[in-house]
């Protein structure tokens, strides 16, 4: 049997990931993972790929500098972000084509969520270049991690939209997974978004975290409806938030008998109110619920 201390490649890559700076970057995009707050939850290989990459892409450069200046890097920086994402997505392309290394990173946590950088990504890839992660800090585990719910299976479902109506029909498109939820939101939504959550998601355990890693991080930890009454009395908090929202309980089978004569009461509301209400009631797939609702109504 070899000794491992013996085999210099298993030493290089032991040097390289514990106790020495990166070797030159390879050409391609670095997909590089930032503090969400303590700026002390950068890693060290973030760092040198920051400070040694070709040039550095930032969705706001203002907030990228904050970091750099807190390590000393100087690197060479660019703009990146949703307006004019097109336009740079093939300079960096042509950047890529030179041979250069390219770093992307957001204004906070791991860059592609719940951004653009997802199309530049798959944009490189596309073309043949390679795209390198660098982990790091992650608002959605972070979250996650202190709600207190269920970690073995979890859905990240991004930002809700702005009107009710849209924001619950995305909720119901949800509502039925057998997972953990997380969502993102912003202080002045989150007390009608908590209000819709309770109305399509039921009655379930839920968490509302905010400045996570920072001097006044926050976990609230409670019902859905309650959270929504809370933050509806207290105001719009301040903070990046994100709400954790617990699978739905288990419930025992429902027959058709039941589920008809639930429905029958509920369709003077509609088809899809019928369904969605057995759906959070009863515990029944919203898809059993909404084509039996339409069976129903044909019959009337």
């Amino acid at each position: 049997m070899n000794n491992p201390s013996s085999d210099p490649e298993m030493n290089a890559r032991d040097r390289i990931g514990a106790r020495e700076s990166s070797p030159p970057l390879e050409a391609g995009l670095y997909v590089v993972a930032t503090p969400i707050g303590n700026l002390r939850d950068i890693t060290l290989r973030a760092l040198d790929i920051l400070a040694t990459a070709s040039r550095v892409y930032a969705e706001d450069t203002r907030v990228a500098m904050k970091l750099m200046d807190a390590y000393g890097l100087k690197p060479r920086l660019g703009a990146y972000h949703e307006h004019n994402a097109e336009a740079m997505r093939e300079t960096i392309l042509d950047a890529l084509e030179r041979g250069e290394s390219i770093a992307l990173i957001s204004d906070a946590g791991t860059p592609l969520i719940s951004d653009p950088g997802f199309k530049l990504a798959r944009e490189v890839i596309s073309a043949g270049h390679r795209v390198f992660p660098i982990p790091g800090a992650s608002a959605l585990l972070a979250g996650l991690v202190i709600s207190g719910l269920p970690t073995d299976r979890f859905m990240f479902a991004g930002f809700l939209p702005p009107k009710q109506g849209a924001r619950r029909a995305a909720l119901a498109e949800v509502a039925d997974a057998d997972a953990t939820l997380i969502f993102y939101e912003t202080g002045p939504r989150l007390a009608d978004s908590l209000a819709d959550m309770a109305e399509v998601l039921g009655a379930r355990p839920a968490a509302v975290t905010r400045e996570l890693t920072k001097m006044f991080e926050e976990a609230r930890r409670a019902s859905l409806s309650d959270l929504a009454a809370h933050y509806a009395e207290a105001g719009a908090p301040k903070g990046e938030i994100v709400v954790i929202v617990g699978p739905p309980e288990a419930k025992g089978e429902v027959s058709d008998e039941a589920l008809d004569v639930f429905l029958l009461r509920a369709l003077s509301r509609g088809v899809k109110e019928a369904a969605s209400e057995a759906a959070r009631d009863l515990g029944v797939p919203r898809k059993r619920a909404y084509a039996r609702a339409l069976e129903l109504k044909d019959r009337a």
